[in-house]
């Protein structure tokens, strides 16, 4: 019996245990991160280690205006919004179009 082999999708070590507890249940990504469909099957591993910890099913993938970030997002982010827009700024200092993926675990 052959193991289904999923695209990999990254996240910084920090991020697993909240997915892993179903605390964080989307992420926000710039467009080179967001060509995903809803239903598609993604296998995860940690950012620099590329450690496997997981699969998730992409549930949906929305264009978010850094502006428009509100509390949902950061709740579903497992932060407050000034912690996630702070985040955001970090790894995506020029503000780029930004989307919002949201995600289930599906195997931790």
């Amino acid at each position: 019996m052959s193991v289904p082999h999923y695209p990999e999708f990254t996240f910084f070590s920090r991020f697993v245990a909240d997915i892993q507890a179903g605390r964080k249940t989307i992420t926000i990504r710039d467009e080179s991160e967001a060509d995903w469909q809803p239903g598609q099957r993604l296998a995860l591993f940690t950012n620099p280690e590329h450690q496997p910890f997981g699969t998730i099913e992409v549930i949906s993938v929305k264009a978010v205006a850094f502006e428009d970030l509100n509390d949902e997002h950061a709740r579903q982010e497992n932060m407050t919004l000034p912690e996630l827009k702070q985040v955001i700024r970090d790894i995506y200092p020029t503000l780029p179009p930004l989307y919002a993926i949201e995600f289930a675990l599906i195997e931790a």
